[in-house]
């Protein structure tokens, strides 16, 4: 048997609790030993447990460390890693914590704890996006009123737009640091921006209608088109633009054409 297929038998019989030691793993005694196998099987297993309690800390936090960690040892028994990267691993266990919701919960109202993963998980990945240099008032200023309305932008690679059917971003930004946690004033759903300016993340509860804005401008909407869409006299589109640049969302302005 070749190296490879051996190291990829291990690797398989590592995450599969019920699977007998591989054949060519070979004990003191010179034949497969379950019982020290197993011994590198838990050590796997709590490392990627740990990743996720890493990766979640406030969602570790609401729900306590015992509870985490039986949802997290469910998971990492259905789920490999796909990547050798262990901060890759865990992109999807909010959408795993909201299939199982129902079934752990055990008393507990906690169907906002998969929103306030999904939030955790692309703080994570705003963390580690590349980098980029984001845009300024000042480029917006410089446009002629001809070219504002043709104006297109291009978004930070950091930038992570949510909407959320709870208040999970009130409530991940109440667990910040050493504080007694709070309840939402208000228990309604909230869409929030992720954003990392001068590499630091910082998570906003957007105002309404800035969350279809902000997307239409990501789907290559102009900023007249984006603003139009939203049919509301109300909307100011200085406004929100402003709010865009000033929180490090927006790494490009890509001028419309002079008339």
């Amino acid at each position: 048997m070749s190296f490879e297929t051996t190291i990829r038998a291990f690797a398989a019989a590592l995450t599969a609790p019920s699977a007998p030691p591989p054949a060519m793993a070979h004990g003191r005694m010179g034949a497969p030993d379950a019982r020290r196998f197993a011994v590198y099987r838990n050590n796997v297993t709590v490392g990627l447990i740990g990743s996720l309690e890493a990766r979640y800390p406030v969602s570790r936090r609401i729900v306590g460390d015992d509870f985490f960690r039986a949802m997290a040892r469910l998971y990492v028994s259905a789920h490999r890693p796909r990547s050798p990267l262990m901060v890759a691993y865990g992109d999807d266990f909010p959408n795993f914590i909201d299939a199982r919701i129902s079934e752990v919960q055990a008393g507990r109202n906690l169907d906002y704890l998969p929103d306030v993963a999904r939030l955790e998980n692309a703080w994570v990945e705003a963390y580690h996006a590349e980098d980029a240099l984001v845009a300024t008032i000042g480029e917006i200023v410089a446009l002629s009123a001809d070219q504002l309305p043709e104006t297109r932008i291009g978004f930070h690679p950091a930038v992570r737009l949510l909407r959320l059917a709870t208040p999970a971003a009130s409530i991940w930004s109440s667990h910040q640091g050493d504080a007694v946690p709070s309840a939402p004033s208000d228990w309604i759903g909230e869409d929030a921006l992720v954003t990392r300016p001068d590499c630091d993340v910082r998570v906003r509860v957007l105002p309404p209608l800035a969350y279809d804005f902000s997307l239409s401008l990501r789907e290559g909407a102009t900023l007249i088109e984006a603003a139009l869409a939203l049919n509301d006299p109300a909307f100011d589109l200085g406004t929100h633009l402003v709010g865009l640049i000033e929180s490090g969302a927006i790494a490009s302005i890509l001028p419309g054409r002079t008339s």
